[in-house]
């Protein structure tokens, strides 16, 4: 009986092995299989990532660009076309590959100053372009002799 019994556990033994051994064998190429799809995933993620830092610093570009805008344009002296050509050279200086297709627009009143930049944030993919507005409004400048109105 222990002859037979140590032949029986050798023989299960060999199923065993065959057994794992297919299963291995069936495992061959899965990693390869998730590559394939895990790979355009990682590529699309990373350049959603990148498009979303491309917007936001276009954003910050035309921010910038109308802060500097009004900044000129609100002054006592100046006009609201003053503010617009500083608004455009301080784009021309920024460069404008990063905010493309950008207008920029001045309105001046006794009371408020306005310069409005609008535009696309720069598209990677070519499929779709994001929409960039930034809006600067403050004070105009106007300086009075105390005890005179305005």
């Amino acid at each position: 009986m222990t002859a037979a019994r140590s032949f029986d556990l050798s023989v299960q033994r060999r199923r065993h092995r065959r057994v794992g051994r297919a299963l291995v064998r069936d495992e061959r190429g899965a990693v390869s299989a998730e590559l394939v799809i895990a790979t355009p995933l990682l590529l699309l993620l990373i350049m959603g990532v990148i498009q979303f830092a491309l917007w936001q610093h276009a954003e910050h570009i035309a921010s910038a660009v109308a802060q500097q805008g009004l900044a000129v344009g609100r002054l006592q002296g100046e006009s609201a076309a003053a503010g617009q050509e500083q608004a455009q050279s301080v784009l021309h200086q920024l460069g404008s590959s990063v905010l493309v297709d950008s207008s920029i627009t001045a309105a001046r009143t006794n009371a408020t100053t306005t310069v409005t930049v609008t535009g696309h944030a720069e598209s990677i993919v070519g499929l779709f372009s994001l929409p960039v507005k930034a809006v600067a409004t403050g004070p105009t400048e106007i300086y009075t002799v105390p005890g005179q109105g305005p």
